[in-house]
């Protein structure tokens, strides 16, 4: 009894994952994503997997299906626990903070919101990593807004937004590369033909974020300033050397360093900075040992449970007290959760009926862009993942815009600009959990400022309805990536 489950059967686990979550949604808000989507995408898998037995798969079967969906999120794992104790270690040893200083010296309140999203874009685009980009300069605008009076869901919204504008076109991008490959684009050709669409959605975001950083109350800034810039200076030697750690790790990924030793090694500069800047802290030990001592469990406890700073200063402190490995493991869960789920479900055979139906109703070209973009949308959704937003509707949906003589830049282009962009939108998804903790703002507050996430997808129907930038025959989209 292995043939293909019926629809209606394969529908059920996804329409107790819908109403479940929804429910959740409803009775936790924003800390959706801190236990309670994990429970509930561990139910709908197990659902899952007992309608497969019933249909005579055996247990090893799904298993391995789970295994293979472990296997295939085991780096950004890694990378996400870096990040977490880089968080850690960079505010201890005094970098954010510096950052922070810096940018409340420099930056007008009237332009910060533009420039936090320009600034957030550069960074991006260098390194192709959103949530390097988050967990870097993203930690220290949020401080640098706060700093400024700045509602942080409208920062964090401006700082998402320029962390995925590199995501999606930086060549060193992994999304990109994914996506580029999955459809048989070359990658230049990829990023040439997202332009058509990114660039106007930016232009617009631009736009409101001038807008509300220049109608936006600026009374009491300046005496604001002050008191955050006094505590920060109080609890921490802000020094030149702190820009190294950042521009190093920085210039490893641009030059396609590997994320993890970029990210170790970003880490362990950090330490060294704190040694070399933040004597006060073991300053007053009474020998060498003591104070090595202090310095060791300063490092540690910052990069394994994040940093506690208490300066008397509320909004410092908020800022600042966060990061460590510790500050990932929900994320991680979430991340273990999904692919637990989406492994049963492909390996019952019920992701492939759900597909089917999909493609039957797609007929003309404006209705195979829209279920392009839900899908990947539902599948950031129930499946929390964004790889699998972009692989599983990439498969689904080649042939159908092949045989509909469409050139694949524009399946490409989709995925992009549905599956990585509206990851960060969704709590419970790998994404929306990892900026809303790296950030220390939930998804829901920052997501209604997240312009360019909202306009992407927007901009893929409109294009498959109009047919305005629509790409055409190239020979150059065709090459398969080696």
């Amino acid at each position: 009894m292995n043939e293909k489950p019926g629809f209606w059967i394969s529908l059920f686990p996804l329409g107790f994952l819908i109403l479940s979550l929804s429910i959740a949604g409803y009775l936790f808000g924003s800390g959706i994503a801190e236990g309670p989507a994990q429970i509930l995408l561990f139910s709908a898998g197990a659902i899952s997997a007992g309608i497969s037995r019933l249909r005579g798969i055996s247990w090893e079967k799904i298993e391995n299906t789970v295994l293979d969906s472990l296997r295939n999120v085991l780096q950004p794992i890694l990378i996400l626990l870096l990040i977490g104790t880089l968080i850690g270690i960079w505010i201890r040893s005094g970098i954010v903070p510096a950052l922070i200083v810096w940018g409340l010296e420099l930056l007008k309140p009237e332009i910060f919101l533009p420039s936090a999203l320009i600034l957030s874009s550069v960074v991006s685009l260098a390194t192709g990593s959103s949530w390097s980009t988050a967990g870097t300069i993203g930690v220290a605008l949020i401080g640098v807004g706060a700093g400024l009076g700045k509602p942080l869901g409208m920062v964090a919204g401006a700082v998402v937004s320029g962390a995925y504008f590199g995501d999606k076109l930086s060549p060193f991008s992994e999304t990109t590369n994914l996506a580029s490959s999955i459809t048989g684009v070359s990658i230049l050709s990829h990023i040439r033909n997202m332009a058509r669409t990114t660039l106007p959605a930016f232009g617009i975001c631009l736009l409101a974020f001038g807008f509300l950083g220049w109608g936006g109350s600026q009374g009491g800034t300046e005496a604001a300033i002050g008191p955050v810039i006094s505590a920060l200076k109080a609890e921490f030697q802000i020094s030149w050397v702190l820009l190294f750690p950042p521009l190093l790790t920085f210039f490893l990924i641009y030059f396609r360093v590997s994320a993890i030793p970029s990210i170790f090694i970003g880490i362990l500069s950090g330490g060294v900075c704190f040694l070399l800047t933040q004597s006060n802290i073991y300053a007053n030990s009474l020998n060498f040992q003591d104070a090595a001592s202090a310095a060791f469990k300063n490092l540690v406890s910052a990069a394994s449970e994040g940093t506690k700073v208490k300066t008397g200063h509320v909004v410092v402190d908020g800022l600042l007290s966060r990061g460590g490995m510790s500050s990932m493991l929900s994320t991680v869960w979430l991340i273990i959760s999904a692919m637990f789920y989406a492994g049963i479900m492909e390996g019952g055979g019920m992701t492939q009926v759900l597909a089917e139906k999909v493609l039957n109703w797609a007929k003309a070209r404006g209705s195979l862009f829209a279920a392009t973009v839900f899908t990947c949308m539902g599948t950031n959704l129930f499946c929390a993942d964004q790889y699998l937003a972009i692989v599983v509707p990439g498969k689904m949906f080649k042939e159908a815009y092949s045989r509909k003589g469409l050139d694949p830049r524009n399946l490409s282009r989709c995925l992009e600009d549905s599956g990585t962009m509206t990851s960060a939108l969704v709590p419970w998804n790998s994404c929306g959990s990892f900026m809303a903790t790296a950030l220390g703002v939930p998804t829901l507050v920052y997501l209604p400022y997240a312009f360019l996430n909202l306009l992407s997808p927007l901009f893929s129907l409109v294009t498959g309805w109009t047919g305005w930038g629509l790409a055409g025959k190239d020979p150059e989209a065709k090459k398969e990536i080696s």
